[in-house]
This record gives structure tokens, C-alpha cells and sequence, in this order.
């Protein structure tokens, strides 16, 4: 029987530790004892392994809450941690989510220590100091009490979809108030799987990212006739901001359609 361990990394390529970070740093790097150059380091990757009969290493799974969303490593007890620097949080948990197929996001579940329901404006206001912005959840759900299986921790599995209406997102729900803006938030809605956008909502903080926003634009773009581009959407990521885009491409094309 092949024994399971925990893997090192080690060589040039390894850094000395996490930029102002010493506790994750004496945690994760330590001196390497078979290297010839003095301050070596090993950095433990959190990966389980073993040796197979034919030389390789397999891997098993992992020792942490480390994950890896669109090519970024996440430690999600990181984000855990910043969520419950916030006074109305007795509790939380983070998971990747993927509602819908392609379209993983972050979402933080908590349980308040009170009657207060901090939502998603209140989370970053206390998160983006402490973490960058690819780690803030795209969304925060209040529960009752976080599920546990029957030997007492906690059950991932068990968590409620955002779906369930149980997403508790901070800010006020604006309808559609033009053709535009009508014809624009069913996609915003479908693309990030969420129900009930108000136009005021960013894209990208509701978990827009790279993967999807592209699909995003070829619908909008097809759908309006109009040559949409990625720079619209960043600089217009609401609905309301980029309806007016929308119309001002309509408004050109029939312009430049009259002048021929």
C-alpha cells in the first residue's frame, strides 16, 4: 500500500514567502534541507500525493481550502476570515459555485450575530482592504445556522443555491425603464444566473470575468445589430450605463444608413 503526503515545491522558482503576510508564511514555506544554497525554502503546496508503482506522483486531492478559479489560486479560509472581520458576522463559509455550467463565482455564506443583514456593499467596504478584488465573493447569503453532516462539520453540499432567493445583496432593485434596458437585463440575469438585476448592478461585481463576458457582448451585440465591443462593457458594466451605449450605436447606424 502507497502511502499518502503531502507535497513540497522547491528550487529557484520558489519565493520566500507571502508579501506581508508572516503568519501564512511560516505556515506554508520552511527551510529546505536538502538544498545547497543557504535561506532555501520548501513551500508546502497543500496538495495530497503518493508515489505510483511507475515513478509518478498522483495527485489525491487537497489538505486545505486552496482552490484554483480562472487560473487564480484562492485560499478560501483567507476570504472566510475578512468576512468574519465584519461585527455582524458570527459566522462564514466560502464556496465556488457553478450554477450555471461555465460560470464559477465565489459565494460567502454567514450567519449574523444579530438582527443586521450586512449585504454585498457592506462586505467589500471591510474586504477590499484586506483582500484583492478577484477574492471578494460576488455574493453574500445569510443563513440561520451554516449545515453540518453527522460528524459535526460543515456540510458544502448542504449550502442553498443563490437561486433559492436567499441571496442577500444590498442595494436597491431599480426595473427596467426603457426598451433598452427591458431587452438588456434578462441577459445580464441568464449569463451570471441570477434572478432579479437591477440595472444598477455591476457586472463584473456580480461575477462577471472573463469567460463570460465575451459571450456577453457577441449576445448583445447580435441581438441589438450594433458592433459592441469589450471596451463598452468595461466602461459601461451596468445595465442602465450600458443602455445608453446601446442606443447611441443604434441611433450612429441609422444615421450612417440615411447618409447612404
Amino acid at each position: 500500500m502507497l502511502c499518502a503526503r503531502r507535497s513540497h515545491d522547491a528550487g529557484a522558482g520558489v519565493a520566500l514567502g507571502y508579501l506581508n503576510k508572516p503568519e501564512l508564511t511560516a505556515a506554508a514555506f520552511v527551510r529546505d534541507p536538502f538544498a545547497d544554497r543557504p535561506g532555501s525554502r520548501l513551500y508546502r503546496t497543500g496538495d495530497w500525493v503518493r508515489w505510483r508503482p511507475d515513478g509518478l506522483l498522483e495527485f489525491l486531492g487537497r489538505a486545505d481550502d486552496q482552490i484554483k478559479l480562472r487560473g487564480l489560486r484562492i485560499e478560501l479560509g483567507e476570504i472566510e476570515h475578512a468576512m468574519a472581520g465584519h461585527p455582524a458576522v458570527a459566522q462564514a463559509v466560502v464556496v465556488v459555485r457553478e450554477d450555471t455550467p461555465g460560470a464559477e463565482r465565489l459565494v460567502g455564506y454567514y450567519v449574523p450575530t444579530g438582527s443586521e443583514r450586512p449585504g454585498r456593499a457592506a462586505f467589500r467596504e471591510v474586504m477590499h482592504h484586506m483582500l484583492p478584488e478577484y477574492m471578494i465573493p460576488a455574493l453574500f447569503i445569510a443563513l440561520d445556522a451554516i449545515p453540518l453532516n453527522r460528524n459535526g462539520k460543515i456540510d458544502k453540499r448542504a449550502l442553498p443555491a443563490p437561486s433559492d432567493g436567499t441571496a442577500d445583496i444590498e442595494r436597491a432593485m431599480i426595473a427596467p425603464r426603457s426598451p433598452a434596458e427591458e431587452a438588456l437585463e434578462p441577459l445580464w440575469a441568464e449569463v451570471l444566473g441570477i434572478d432579479g438585476v437591477s440595472v444598477e448592478d455591476d457586472f463584473f461585481e456580480l461575477g462577471g470575468h472573463s469567460l463570460i463576458d465575451t459571450q456577453q457582448v457577441s449576445r448583445i451585440a447580435a441581438g441589438f445589430e450594433i458592433a459592441l465591443t469589450l471596451r463598452d462593457l468595461f466602461e459601461a458594466p451596468t445595465i442602465a450605463e450600458l443602455a445608453v451605449v446601446v442606443e447611441r450605436l443604434i441611433l450612429d447606424d441609422i444615421e450612417d444608413s440615411d447618409e447612404d
